[in-house]
């Protein structure tokens, strides 16, 4: 078998850039170095660009036995199928030597090797006198099939393009014939690729000296997994969103944090942490306190929620003097589960809310966006 070439346009810009530089030449009897690298390079690179396009996205270079044809088209059943030729080989190949003692033998059908693509494994399945029984010995069936369907989801489905490929010895072009589908079938295929009477005329090209050679090219399209997401913003409550935790002992306290009981706001689980003594930097000087979503280890990747608060400290009852930290904002996820200051107050200014070494935090929550 002759290998198959691949002509581009790309030649005739090569021929044309060079005849120009020799009749530059031959006129001014000098061409730049500089000229010369410059068409050198434009030359490669696009030429290289053209073939590696053929290759990936293949072109039929014409249509068989028309000089004007549109693309390939599922025929009828009694339609004769057209195919489209062109130089470059498939992606797989089998060659088939003494091909008529298949009918001879009695093989109905003969399933050709297993070959990848798209992360799936195929293979071509030919009948030699056909698939179907009302028309059995009149033409060549031929089907892409799936090789390995047990490791497939229940709820599989590709999304793919083939072609059949059938090589004419005489012109060494390749006869295609391509199909594009979306099922959850496990072969496709032509039930009458090419007819008897015209496979055995060796002046075709298809069947030279009992020889038959097909092929077979899979482009399967990546299914993208569908992304949703779901946002909901809540207008803020008539009535305040807050929480209260009474600190009692608070002299006794050490170093580890303290932790508020959970208590649920938007149907989120929320709880304080304290650090009577401080946190890192504000150790010694400072209380630390934050606000933690419970609910938020459970997030996924994706999943977040805006929250606007403000924690204040308090004495006894709500007309004692109060101190409000700034109204915080903040996203909590699955990665960031507490928000809070470091230096929330200042051990000298929170001995004036103490009263017999007790005093009282309130969280004021607005849950004001939640993507799920």
């Amino acid at each position: 078998m002759k290998k198959a070439m691949v002509v581009s346009s790309a030649g005739l810009c090569i021929g044309y850039c060079l005849g120009y530089l020799l009749n530059e030449s031959r006129k001014e009897k000098h061409v730049s170095r500089s000229s010369l690298k410059s068409v050198s390079r434009w030359i490669w690179c696009n030429s290289i660009d053209y073939y590696n396009a053929l290759l990936l996205n293949p072109v039929p270079c014409s249509t068989a036995d028309q000089d004007d044809s549109s693309s390939p088209k599922i025929p009828d059943a009694d339609d004769e199928l057209i195919g489209e030729t062109r130089h470059v080989s498939p992606h797989f190949l089998t060659k088939i030597e003494s091909f008529s003692l298949l009918s001879e033998y009695g093989i109905e059908k003969y399933e050709t090797r297993v070959f990848e693509s798209g992360d799936y494994k195929w293979r071509l399945i030919i009948y030699p006198d056909g698939n179907e029984s009302q028309d059995k010995g009149n033409h060549v069936s031929v089907y892409l099939a799936m090789a390995d369907t047990s490791s497939l989801p229940v709820d599989w489905e590709i999304d793919a393009i083939f072609t059949i490929f059938l090589y004419n010895q005489i012109s060494d072009k390749y006869l295609c014939y391509r199909v594009s589908f979306n099922e959850t079938k496990f072969k496709w295929g032509f039930p009458k690729l090419i007819s008897k009477k015209k496979l055995r005329d060796q002046s075709n090209g298809y069947l030279v000296h009992d020889t038959l050679v097909l092929g077979a090219e899979v482009f399967v399209f990546k299914r993208q997994q569908r992304v949703t997401e779901s946002v909901t913003l809540h207008r803020p409550t008539k009535s305040p969103q807050k929480r209260e935790w009474k600190i009692e002992g608070f002299s006794k306290l050490g170093n580890d944090p303290w932790f508020s009981e959970e208590f649920t706001i938007r149907s989120l689980d929320w709880k304080m942490r304290l650090y009577p003594k401080g946190y890192q930097s504000s150790k010694g000087r400072a209380m630390s306190m934050f606000l933690t979503c419970v609910s938020a280890k459970h997030f996924d990747a994706h999943t977040k929620v805006k929250v606007g608060f403000i924690v204040s400290v308090k004495g006894r009852s709500d007309s004692d003097a109060r101190y409000n930290t700034e109204n915080m904002t903040e996203w909590f996820t699955s990665s960031n589960r507490s928000w809070g200051q470091l230096e929330f107050i200042e051990h000298d200014e929170l001995q004036g809310f103490i009263v017999d070494d007790c005093f009282t935090l309130e969280v004021n929550i607005c849950v004001q966006l939640i993507v799920l």
